[in-house]
C-alpha cells in the first residue's frame, strides 16, 4: 500500500510551501499523485520527493520553470545534477566575493565622502625618487575595483615562496600602479640585490628612477589609504602639475596584527 501525504505534510517534508506545490501542480511540473474528486483535495506520495527535490535545485540553479520541466523530463541522474549544482555553487561563491568587495569600496567612498573638507594636515614633500631593485610579483586588472583582490594575496604569494626558498626579507616592502586606458599594470615586491630568484610567478626588476614627486605619509589601514591618495592627487592639481606612473607605496611600517598602525609613504611622479 502506498503512504499518501496530504499537501501539508508533504510541503514540511520537502522544505517547501503549500502555495509552491499548487503552483508547480499548475504548470505540471509535479502533479499530485492523487486528487479527491469530491473535496478536490490534493494528495502526494513519498517516490515524488526525488522530482520535487531536482526540481527546486534546478530553479536554485536559475533554470527557468520551463527549462526545469525539459530537463526534469530529460531523467537527469543525481550525478549530473550534483556536478550541475557543484558548479553554480562555485559562480555564486564568486558572485558573493565580487559583491562583498563592492560593498567594501562602497564603505571607502562613503567614508571619503564624509571626511571631505575635514581630512588631517597632511604634509607634502617634493623629492626624487631613486630606482629600486626588486624581487616581485606584477599583474593587470581591467578595473581598480579589483586591485583589492589582487595585491594582498600577491603579497602573501610572495612572501611565502621567498620564505621557503631561502630568501631573506628586505625592507620596505613597495607596492605600485601604474594605469591607462585599458585598465591598470601593478607590481608588489621586496627591495633585492639578487639577480635572479628561483620563485613561480616572480622576478627581479628595476622600478625606474623619477627625478620629481609628491609625497605624503598615510598612517592607518589600507581601508582609508584611498582618503589619502585623493588628497595627494588634489594638491597635484593644486599646484598645477600633471601625475604619470608608476606610483609608488612603500610601506614603511608594519607591525603585524594592527594595520592601523601602519605606516605608508605614497609617491607620485609628476611633472
Amino acid at each position: 500500500m502506498v503512504v499518501m501525504f496530504t499537501i501539508g505534510d508533504f510541503a514540511r517534508l520537502a522544505g517547501v510551501t503549500v502555495r509552491m506545490l499548487r503552483h508547480y501542480d499548475s504548470l505540471d511540473l509535479l502533479v499530485p499523485a492523487h486528487v479527491d474528486p469530491v473535496t478536490g483535495y490534493r494528495w502526494y506520495a513519498a517516490a515524488q520527493l526525488p522530482r520535487l527535490n531536482r526540481l527546486v535545485a534546478l530553479k536554485g540553479l536559475g533554470f527557468t520553470l520551463e527549462q526545469v520541466g525539459s530537463v526534469l523530463d530529460a531523467q537527469v541522474t543525481a550525478e549530473e545534477l550534483r556536478g550541475m549544482l557543484t558548479l553554480r555553487r562555485a559562480q555564486i561563491e564568486e558572485q558573493i566575493a565580487a559583491d562583498r568587495d563592492r560593498l567594501t569600496e562602497i564603505e571607502a567612498r562613503l567614508r571619503t565622502i564624509e571626511k571631505e573638507g575635514d581630512m588631517p594636515e597632511l604634509e607634502y614633500v617634493e623629492k626624487a625618487l631613486p630606482e629600486m631593485r626588486l624581487v616581485q610579483v606584477t599583474g593587470r586588472v581591467a578595473d581598480t575595483s579589483e586591485l583589492g583582490r589582487q595585491i594582498g594575496p600577491a603579497f602573501d604569494r610572495l612572501v611565502g615562496g621567498l620564505t621557503a626558498s631561502g630568501v631573506t626579507l628586505q625592507s620596505p616592502s613597495v607596492a605600485w600602479y601604474d594605469g591607462d586606458a585599458e585598465g591598470t599594470t601593478w607590481g608588489v615586491g621586496f627591495p633585492t640585490a639578487l639577480e635572479s630568484v628561483d620563485v613561480e610567478g616572480a622576478a627581479v626588476s628595476a622600478l625606474p628612477a623619477c627625478e620629481r614627486a609628491l609625497t605624503v605619509i598615510h598612517r592607518g589601514s589600507m581601508a582609508t589609504i584611498g582618503d589619502t591618495w585623493q588628497a595627494l592627487a588634489t594638491t597635484v592639481d593644486a599646484q598645477g602639475l600633471t601625475a604619470y606612473g608608476p606610483c609608488r607605496e612603500v610601506y614603511l611600517e608594519t607591525p603585524m596584527g594592527d594595520q592601523d598602525a601602519w605606516v605608508t609613504e605614497l609617491q607620485q611622479p609628476v611633472r
